[in-house]
């Protein structure tokens, strides 16, 4: 394997996600059907907008790059998109006890990675002993395993992971990128290196060649025999190669598809949707479950340390409009924190109302007074904030703009900034922002503590309050009545205080050339291509 060496890695953007297809394609988000028997071979051609900075799946989180890194590693599970269900992948079964303490996996015989080693127990552990000391590198799998005391090597193919406190969130965790099971070689790594350096996996492709900013190219696994028990086809994928482009303009996309020069493209916006449709590529989308789309707040720097501030914002942001306008056919505004498709899913809406006249008397409370150009000024100082975005969806500079006019009709002048999507960590970590734009995506509401819990990353420096011990409580409760209460206060606590402000459900929308099959959305709406094939 030759890999070129890359920048700083990203965080997390996105997790795991549970959703019904909700648009174009055909059953079960697959990407049709026809064009008879399956073939092998071939290479399939994905272009995405962005390169996160690394390859290493236990610390990406942007979905351009778990794109490629989720097809050279498998998880102890997985989970079913249709229905939820958590099912074997390279654990055959397991056991949950001890009030959801204790999770013991029997692994499948026979797996091996990509150097020739065996999985077993001991590189489980190996596994889930490293990923704690990631830290904010890996922030999305080191939340997953918040609470984690250690793993017990019962025998070859048996491992016990143990927790201090109940956690019910983690046998759905174990189905996901972040948790994915890579060789020990690969644990043993810096994480810098395993950026840059990739990892080995046991996945039905392997990692060939990168080249950060360019491309991700990856190779057909010879004698892959333990896919997910959700795949179709038994032993080895289709396709002999798999190459992801890095191609930021959409409109390069977009007529790369058309001309045939890629295979596949993702972030399809709305303004191409028509141009995609009519030179007969395939649209297919599926809607994300997880935290929805929006600008969340440095809640301990002024102003938006004043409440009243923060909720004027969420009254004046017209939903309907930003969904309508900007983001795929199909995309619902936000209702809640948690998009309408995730377990346990209350509808807050009527707080996330437009309501300008009351978003403008909440300012005019809170000492901001109308200036002769429009904008709100408090001793001296306009009422000027700062949004940093990625790029990282060809959707978001479009969405904040619009957000930008409607802040105005309100007195609130909206800066936009973009970084590259490699310093998201950077500045997330730093505190040194007013807003941040963007989504988690997960199958599971634990990714409200993940996101928010002060006693985890505490990106969006909340005030320690009450909503630690929901977020808590719920990750605790094994009865699941009790947890979606606990989510549902959680919720409406996030909302009322306007600790984020959300905007839209994400939607992810791909387009797919006429030749190309099987390309399936798994369960956290990314792409499993184990399945695809070309003909």
């Amino acid at each position: 394997m030759r890999v070129t060496s890359s920048p700083w890695r990203t965080a997390a953007v996105l997790a795991a996600a549970l959703a019904a297809p909700t648009a174009c394609g055909s059953g079960g988000g697959a990407s049709g059907a026809a064009g008879g028997a399956p073939r092998t071979g071939g290479t399939l051609t994905f272009a995405v907008g962005s390169d996160a900075g690394c390859v290493d799946p236990q610390q990406v989180g942007s979905n351009d790059t778990i794109y490629s890194v989720r097809q050279f590693v498998d998880s102890l599970t997985d989970q079913d998109p249709s229905t939820g269900k958590i099912v074997p992948w390279l654990a055959k079964s397991w056991d949950v006890g001890d009030g959801a303490r204790k999770f013991t996996f029997h692994l499948r015989p026979g797996v091996t990675f990509s150097d020739g080693t065996a999985l077993t127990a001991k590189v489980v552990k190996a596994n889930f002993d490293a990923i704690p000391k990631l830290g904010a590198l890996g922030v999305l799998a080191e939340g997953y395993l918040s609470g984690y005391e250690g793993t017990t090597v019962v025998d070859d193919l048996t491992a016990e992971v143990r927790f201090k406190q109940p956690n019910a969130q983690f046998l759905q965790a174990t189905a996901t990128h972040s948790l994915g099971i890579e060789a020990e070689a690969s644990v043993r790594r810096t994480p810098q290196q395993r950026c840059s350096e990739g990892i080995v996996g046991s996945g039905p492709f392997t990692l060939s060649k990168y080249v950060p900013n360019q491309s991700i190219a990856l190779a057909n696994r010879k004698g892959y025999a333990w896919g997910s028990s959700l795949w179709k086809k038994q032993g080895a994928a289709y396709l002999d190669r798999l190459v992801f482009k890095i191609l930021p303009e959409s409109g390069v996309r977009t007529g790369g598809l058309q001309s045939g020069q890629v295979d596949a493209i993702g972030s399809v916006g709305r303004a191409d949707e028509s141009a995609l449709k009519a030179s007969g590529v395939r649209l297919l989308a599926r809607a994300n479950p997880g935290v929805v789309f929006g600008v969340s707040p440095n809640n301990a720097r002024p102003p938006l340390d004043d409440e009243k501030v923060r909720r004027a914002i969420t009254l004046a942001v017209d939903r309907k409009q930003v969904a309508q306008t900007v983001f795929p056919s199909g995309t619902r505004p936000a209702t809640s924190v948690l998009a309408h498709t995730t377990p346990g899913y209350t509808d807050a809406g009527a707080s996330l109302a437009l309501d300008q006249a009351q978003a403008k008397a909440l300012l005019d409370s809170a000492g901001w007074t109308a200036g002769s150009d429009g904008v709100r000024q408090k001793g001296g100082k306009k009422l000027a904030l700062t949004v940093t975005w990625f790029a990282n969806a060809a959707t978001n500079k479009p969405a904040l703009e619009l957000l930008q006019q409607q802040l105005k009709a309100v007195g609130v002048q909206l800066v936009l900034q973009e970084k590259p999507i490699a310093q998201l960590t950077q500045v997330q970590r730093s505190g040194a922002f007013d807003l941040l734009w963007g989504n988690v995506t997960r199958a599971d509401p634990d990714i409200l503590r993940s996101s928010f819990s002060t006693r985890l990353a505490n990106l969006y420096k909340l005030p320690a309050t009450g909503l630690d011990g929901l977020l808590d409580g719920q990750a605790a409760a094994s009865d699941q009545a009790e947890r979606w209460e606990l989510v549902a206060k959680a919720q409406r606590d996030i909302v009322q205080h306007a600790y984020t402000i959300p905007v839209v459900e994400l939607q992810t929308e791909l387009g797919v050339a006429k030749k190309v099959h099987g390309v399936l959305f798994d369960a956290s709406s990314r792409i499993q291509l184990h399945d695809a094939w070309i003909g």
